[in-house]
């Protein structure tokens, strides 16, 4: 039951789209990345996501939509639905999702993580 400096976490890291596990909850994870340029449109079958904006902007695209989440705010991606995040800049975030969540869901590419870091 220790507290969890964020800053100093992300602090530990400089490359990108490689989320860090920095706790675990009820079978979720809470988890800290860097973000720049574009991901791979995916989706997730059964997980629904939150992204948390720490620092910078975080462009989130949908099909019908795009949306900006600015530092100090959040987006809720629900399970099924198609997205892509966008970092034209850095973007720190916090993500909080269940711990069965690949980071890019249905698609496997080079930036697919199997096996997550814990800091």
């Amino acid at each position: 039951m220790d507290k969890i400096n964020i800053k100093q976490k992300l602090d530990l890291f400089s490359d990108y789209w490689n989320p860090r596990i920095i706790g675990e909850l009820n079978g979720q994870h809470v988890k800290l990345a860097k973000l720049h340029g574009e991901f791979v449109w995916h989706h997730h079958d059964t997980e629904d996501e939150l992204f948390f904006v720490v620092k910078g902007r975080l462009l989130m695209k949908f099909r019908d939509r795009d949306v900006w989440i600015e530092e100090g705010e959040m987006i809720i991606v629900p399970a099924k639905v198609e997205h892509m995040p966008v970092a034209p800049e850095e973007v720190h975030i916090l993500l909080f999702e269940p711990a069965t969540t690949q980071n890019t869901g249905n698609v496997t590419e080079e930036r697919t993580r199997a096996k997550l870091d814990q800091i």
